[in-house]
C-alpha cells in the first residue's frame, strides 16, 4: 500500500502564494493558499491509503483534517526537502504538493505493480507529483528545481537510474492569478473556488 505524502507550507501572508501578490493582497494569498491546501488534504484524507503524512515548514492549523502525520519540512533548497520528504517513507509513497486543488482521488489512486516510479508533469514545465515504490532521496537531490526544466531533468533522473516510469496527467499549477481563475474553473465547487471568488473583483487573469 502507498503512503501519500504532501508537502505544504502554512498558509500565512507574504510568506505563501507571494506570485499572486498583486493583484491580490499579502491576505487574500495566505487564504487562497489555505483553501487550495484544504482541498488537497481533503482529497488525500478520503482515501483508503495507510499513512497519509504532511511535510510542513510552519506550523498546522483547523485546516487540517485529522488522520495524518506531521513532520517539519527539512533544511536546504526543495530538492533536498523533496528528498528529506522521501526518507520519512518505508515503502511505496507517492508526493504531491499544495499547488492543485483540482487533483482528484482517481488520480492519487496508483498502483505500481509493473514500474517503479509516477511522474506528474506541470504546465509550467515543473511537476505536481512523484511517486516511488523504493523511495531513494539521491533520486531528486541536486536536480535543478523552480525552472522551466525541472520536471524534465527530474523525470530524466528516474529514467537514467533504470526506472520504469508511469506518467500521470499535466495539470496546471496555482503559481499566478490566471492559474488561480483556471484551475478553480475546473472545481467550482471546492473551497479553493469558493474563497477565489471572495476575493477583490478585477484582479487579472480571468
Amino acid at each position: 500500500m502507498t503512503t501519500l505524502v504532501v508537502i505544504a507550507k502554512e498558509p500565512r501572508p507574504g510568506l505563501v502564494k507571494t506570485r499572486l501578490t498583486p493583484p491580490f493582497t499579502p491576505g487574500e494569498a495566505a487564504a487562497l493558499a489555505e483553501a487550495a491546501l484544504a482541498d488537497t488534504l481533503d482529497t488525500v484524507a478520503a482515501l483508503p491509503v495507510p499513512r497519509r503524512l504532511l511535510v510542513l515548514e510552519g506550523a498546522p492549523g483547523a485546516w487540517l483534517p485529522p488522520g495524518f502525520d506531521v513532520v517539519p519540512q527539512g533544511a536546504g533548497g526543495l530538492d533536498e526537502r523533496l528528498a528529506d520528504a522521501f526518507a520519512h517513507c518505508a515503502g511505496p509513497a507517492l508526493l504531491i504538493g499544495m499547488d492543485t486543488p483540482q487533483v482528484t482521488a482517481a488520480l492519487l489512486t496508483v498502483d505500481f505493480a509493473g514500474c517503479d516510479a509516477y511522474f506528474g508533469p506541470a504546465e509550467d514545465g515543473g511537476f505536481w507529483a512523484l511517486g516511488l515504490a523504493r523511495p531513494d532521496p539521491e533520486l531528486l537531490r541536486g536536480v535543478p528545481m523552480s525552472t522551466p526544466q525541472t520536471g524534465r531533468a527530474q523525470r530524466e533522473r528516474l529514467t537514467t537510474a533504470g526506472l520504469r516510469v508511469r506518467d500521470l496527467p499535466r495539470l496546471r499549477d496555482v503559481d499566478t492569478a490566471a492559474d488561480a481563475y483556471a484551475v478553480a474553473a475546473l472545481v467550482p465547487h471546492g473551497r479553493f473556488a469558493a474563497r477565489l471568488a471572495r476575493c477583490a473583483p478585477g484582479a487579472g487573469g480571468r
